[in-house]
Parts: structure tokens; C-alpha cells; sequence
């Protein structure tokens, strides 16, 4: 546990530079890098969950959701930490896919009111909602086999998969964070030219 105390905020920190060098712009690693705190929480939750008793306490087709899903109390072992971390880099996608397209977009035509400003995030957010949701998507599906496994090696694997599954349900919600902060900060920036 005391390694974990050092290599999660080393991950978190290597997260960050790498999106600063993608992005050359704090600012917008800082946008994409919310999608790691909307993950966290996301992950956090489903941990949560899985320690309530009428959480998935349901039959489908003859077989318990609980049974089939090991839904049981999950400790905050080295395997969830190891799930949080494999989390934490899957978790900036959808924000990199955003932001890099709006990036390139206003780099090709500066808007000069509000409502180009709104109309440009708005056009980008719509061309890459698909990619954004089909990668997180297979990511969830690729997700389940593990969450349902109980073979051997299934003990570690499980507690690895329950904050990746919940933190990525919920950081898909990025896709609508990026773009709403992406627009606010061009038009703060629109508003500070004019004065």
C-alpha cells in the first residue's frame, strides 16, 4: 500500500504531462483531465454498490444477476487500485477525442461572437459524440467477460474490472463536460479581446 501511495499520483501526474504535451495548453489538459475525477467517482460508486444488498437483486432468465455478476463487498485492495489506475488512462479518451477536434477547429476559423463560438462546440460535439461513445462502448463490453468470470485468477480480476466498469459508465458524461468548458473558455477568451 505505500507503493500505491506513490505510483497512483506518479500516473496521475504522467496522465497530465502527457495531455500537456499533446495539447501544449494547461488550460485544455486541465479540461480533459476532469474526465479522471468524473471516472474516479464513477469507479468509487460501483464499489459502493456492489456493497448493497438490493443492488442487481434480480433474476434474469433463471439466473441471479448477483450471483453471475459476484456482487459482494469490495475491499479497497491492491487490485482495485491497480483497476483505478488502468481506469485513469482509458478515462481521458473521450476528452482527447473532444478536445483535439475543437482544437483544429477553431484553429481553422476564429469565431468573432458568442453564438459562432456556441455553434462551432456545438458542431463538434455532434461529429464526435459516435467515436466518443463507440469507444467507450467496447471498452464496456470488452469489460463484461471479466466482471462474469469465475475461473481461476477470477478473485483478482473481478475487483480489477468493478472501478474500470463504473468509472467509464460514468465518464462518458466527458463528452458533454469537454465540449460546455471548451466553450466557456472561448468565449471568456472572446470577451477579453473585446476589452
Amino acid at each position: 500500500e505505500k507503493r500505491l501511495m506513490v505510483v497512483v499520483p506518479l500516473v496521475l501526474l504522467s496522465i497530465f504531462l502527457i495531455l500537456y504535451f499533446q495539447f501544449r495548453a494547461v488550460p485544455t489538459s486541465l479540461m480533459v483531465f476532469a474526465g479522471v475525477a468524473v471516472a474516479f467517482s464513477g469507479g468509487f460508486m460501483l464499489i459502493w454498490l456492489y456493497g448493497q444488498d438490493w443492488f442487481m437483486d434480480v433474476d434474469l432468465f433463471g439466473r441471479s444477476m448477483r450471483d453471475l455478476f459476484q456482487i459482494h463487498p469490495v475491499n479497497l485492495s491492491v487490485a482495485v487500485w491497480v483497476g483505478f489506475i488502468a481506469l485513469f488512462g482509458v478515462a481521458t479518451d473521450d476528452g482527447v477525442l473532444m478536445a483535439t477536434y475543437l482544437d483544429d477547429q477553431f484553429r481553422k476559423s476564429t469565431p468573432t461572437d458568442v453564438a459562432s463560438v456556441r455553434a462551432a462546440v456545438v458542431k463538434a460535439g455532434m461529429k464526435r459524440v459516435r467515436p466518443a461513445m463507440m469507444t467507450t462502448a467496447t471498452t464496456l463490453i470488452a469489460l463484461l467477460p471479466v466482471l462474469t468470470s469465475t475461473g481461476r485468477g477470477s478473485d483478482i480480476m473481478v475487483p480489477m474490472a468493478i472501478p474500470s466498469f463504473g468509472g467509464m459508465v460514468v465518464a462518458s458524461i466527458t463528452i458533454f463536460v469537454v465540449p460546455v468548458l471548451y466553450c466557456a473558455r472561448m468565449e471568456r477568451r472572446l470577451k477579453d479581446q473585446r476589452t
